[in-house]
């Protein structure tokens, strides 16, 4: 053993010194952190799905509120009878829930299919437009954010946080209006609305084990003409929804780069004479994504919630289109279980970007 730096021989027959226990928020703890990211999934799905469930209700049982006025009465009660909602409310809610944990979210009263098969019919649209959404988000937001802390306090950062301010606070279904007057009514640029056109919707749909996301069943066909006409049909909808989390993006890395380029070691590296720009880009670059990284999660729960407005703007058959179907009909069935399984979707998100952040980041620990 040592002593000051000094080494000390150990006296035969004396048990070695016990090594130095780990820092808290260390790599040992990684595991500890993994574990309790991954139990907080439970309480956190329970709580959305108790107050969907809840909401739900106050509205009274789901069969009067989708077909009341269109049944006779008798029929009415039957149809409430045998969905067991003629019950007490605890003995429903403890019901669903049993049928949540087994994956079954129930079935639509107006189209009479499973809310699971809702999701993979529906699901991949969504999917898809939110890919499209976090490219433009990432495309807007890290170059931008670079160079409005490279021109920090001058009258190009104070446009460009400007511009963040506006992405942020203009609504989604308002600039996706404005997107379609100007480079589709307008200009003529771009589709006006829908996933692709009718000729390359019907090639799609007839092709075998089609996955629902058009640019992968788009590529599968090798048709150059059905892959542009995907892509140009999801510029405007990526555009209009990317921009709201690109806005986010654009000032989070600002403000991280300006705080990294106030380092120790970025004013060395300043004082041997590296320029500015070659600092941001260098030395202030991957830190300042780190934060990001770790908000990605949260912004995914913003895509969806935007992807209602989107997609419904856009005529974008997804999960957000069919909600809004569903909400008109009065189906609080197929509502309830589309957002139980989006409140799922979001927590398990939620808890892969923190792991994955935890293992970029080791200062990330409980």
């Amino acid at each position: 053993m040592t002593t000051t730096g000094v080494p000390v021989e150990t006296p035969p027959g004396t048990a070695p010194a016990a090594p130095a226990a780990k820092t808290r928020g260390g790599g040992g703890g990684l595991g500890r952190y993994i574990l309790i990211r991954f139990l907080l999934i439970f309480p956190t799905v329970f709580i959305l799905v108790t107050l969907v469930f809840l909401l739900m209700r106050t509205t009274g049982d789901p069969i009067t509120a989708a077909l009341g006025g269109r049944l006779p009465p008798d029929q009415l009660a039957e149809r409430i009878r045998e969905a067991g909602y003629d019950r007490p409310l605890l003995v429903q809610y403890l019901e669903y829930l049993g049928q949540v944990f087994t994956g079954n979210f129930g079935t639509t009263i107006s189209d009479n299919r499973p809310v699971i098969e809702v999701l993979f019919t529906y699901g991949g649209a969504t999917l898809e437009l939110a890919f499209y959404s976090l490219i433009v988000a990432f495309l807007v937001g890290i170059p931008l954010g670079m160079v409005a802390a490279y021109f920090r306090d001058r009258w190009g950062d104070a446009v460009l946080r400007i511009f963040a301010i506006f992405c942020y606070a203009t609504p989604v279904f308002f600039a996706g209006l404005l997107l379609k007057l100007i480079f589709s009514v307008q200009l003529g640029w771009l589709p006006v609305a829908g996933r692709a056109s009718t000729r390359s919707e019907l090639d799609l749909t007839l092709l075998d084990n089609a996955t629902g996301i058009y640019l992968i069943d788009a590529i599968r066909t090798g048709n150059s003409d059905i892959i542009q006409d995907v892509l140009l049909h999801a510029v405007l909808p990526a555009i209009a929804l990317g921009l709201l989390t690109g806005g986010i993006f654009l000032r989070l890395v600002r403000t991280n780069v300006i705080g990294t380029l106030g380092r120790d070691y970025v004013d060395a590296a300043r004082s041997r004479g590296v320029s500015e720009f070659r600092l941001v880009r260098k030395h202030a670059y991957k830190p300042a994504l780190i934060p990001i990284i770790t908000v990605i999660g949260l912004q995914i729960a913003m895509l969806l919630g935007g992807a209602v407005l989107t997609e419904t703007t856009f005529e974008w058959k997804g999960l957000g289109f069919q909600l809004v179907e569903y909400l008109q009909a009065r189906d609080f069935v197929a509502v309830q279980g589309i957002v139980a399984l989006l409140a799922v979707i979001v927590a398990v998100t939620n808890f892969l970007v923190d792991i994955i952040a935890a293992l970029i980041d080791p200062r990330v620990r409980y």
